[in-house]
C-alpha cells in the first residue's frame, strides 16, 4: 500500500473524497456544557455554533498516535505524512509532532499554515502523489508545495467570534472594531489577518470573488467554497465565480462544520483555490 495521508476534521473533507483517496481524518472536539463532542463522530447539537460557552481544542497526542500507527500499518511501513491545521490557529500540529516521535521519522507532520478546505486540499495532493507512487519525502514536498501554492478568502457577518476565540490577528481586531463592518479575511502566515472590510456583506461578497479571480490569474484551478449555515448563499456563489473562473478543474461545496463555525459565526462564506491541485475524484 502507498504512503498514508492522515489530517484532521478541519479539513472538511467529504467521507467520500477522503474514502477514494484513503486519506484519514482525527476528529477535534467541542466542549459544551460539561459534553465532550468529537467532530464527526458524534451526535452534536445543530445549534451549537450559535449557542455561548462553547470551546474548541484540538487532537491529543494519544487519539493522533493512535491513528498514525494504523497509518503505518496499513502502509506496510512505506510511511505517514500528517497534514493538519496551521500551528498558530491550533494545538493539532505540536501534539502530531509530540505523537510522531516515537514513529522514528516513519511519520511526517506538515503545517498547511492554514485551515478548514486548504488543510483538505493539501491533504489531497498529497494523497495524489502517493497513490501515483511517490515515497515519503516526496509526499511530504508534495503536501508542503501544495499548502504554499492554495489560497482561502473567507467574508464573515461580524468579527466577535474570532475576537472571542483569539483567531485573529491584533490588528485585524483593532481595524474590524470600529462600525458594523462585514470584513473580508485572509490566511497570512498561518493567520487570519484582516484583507478588506466593507459596509455590506453583499459587497463583501463581490469583492472576496473579484480577488478569487485576480488569484487564479487564468489559470486553470479546484475551487472550494465554505459556509456556516448558509448552503444556498454558497452554492449561489459558487456558481456566479464559476462562471468567471477561466478553468474550473474541481468544485467542491462544504459545511465550515461546527469546529470551525463556532469561530466564524452563522453566515461566513470561504473561497478557497488551488492552482497546482490534479482534479479531485470521488
Amino acid at each position: 500500500m502507498p504512503v498514508v495521508v492522515v489530517t484532521d476534521s478541519s479539513s472538511r473533507l467529504p467521507a467520500e473524497v477522503a474514502d477514494h483517496y484513503g486519506i484519514r481524518q482525527v476528529p477535534l472536539h467541542l466542549t459544551l456544557d460539561d459534553n465532550d463532542y468529537r467532530e464527526g463522530v458524534d451526535d452534536i447539537p445543530a445549534d451549537i455554533v450559535s449557542r455561548p460557552g462553547v470551546t474548541t481544542s484540538g487532537a491529543n497526542p494519544h487519539e493522533l498516535g493512535a491513528v498514525y500507527e494504523q497509518a503505518l500499518a496499513d502502509s506496510d511501513g512505506d510511511g505517514v505524512v500528517a497534514v493538519h491545521m496551521s500551528r498558530r490557529l491550533s494545538g493539532t500540529w505540536g501534539a502530531g509532532r509530540v505523537a510522531a516521535e516515537k514513529f522514528s521519522g516513519q511519520v511526517r507532520i506538515v503545517d498547511s499554515r492554514s485551515v478548514g478546505l486548504a488543510v483538505g486540499f493539501t491533504a489531497v495532493g498529497a494523497a495524489q502523489a502517493a497513490n501515483a507512487g511517490a515515497d515519503r519525502d516526496r509526499v511530504y514536498e508534495s503536501a508542503i508545495r501544495q499548502a504554499a501554492t492554495i489560497d482561502s478568502l473567507l467574508c464573515v457577518h461580524q468579527l466577535e467570534n474570532l475576537r472571542q476565540s483569539g483567531r485573529i490577528s491584533a490588528a485585524s481586531k483593532m481595524l474590524g472594531s470600529a462600525l458594523s463592518i462585514k470584513p473580508i479575511l485572509h490566511m497570512v502566515d498561518g493567520v487570519l489577518s484582516l484583507k478588506e472590510r466593507h459596509r455590506t456583506f453583499s459587497k463583501a461578497l463581490a469583492k472576496m470573488a473579484d480577488a478569487a479571480v485576480e488569484s487564479a490569474d487564468g489559470r486553470p484551478v479546484v475551487l472550494g467554497i465554505q459556509h456556516c449555515d448558509s448552503a444556498d448563499l454558497a452554492t449561489e456563489f459558487a456558481d456566479d465565480l464559476a462562471g468567471r473562473l477561466r478553468d474550473v478543474k474541481s468544485r467542491m461545496i462544504v459545511d465550515l462544520g461546527p469546529v470551525l463555525g463556532c469561530h466564524v459565526g452563522p453566515g461566513a462564506i470561504g473561497v478557497t483555490l488551488a492552482t497546482h491541485l490534479e482534479p479531485i475524484e470521488s
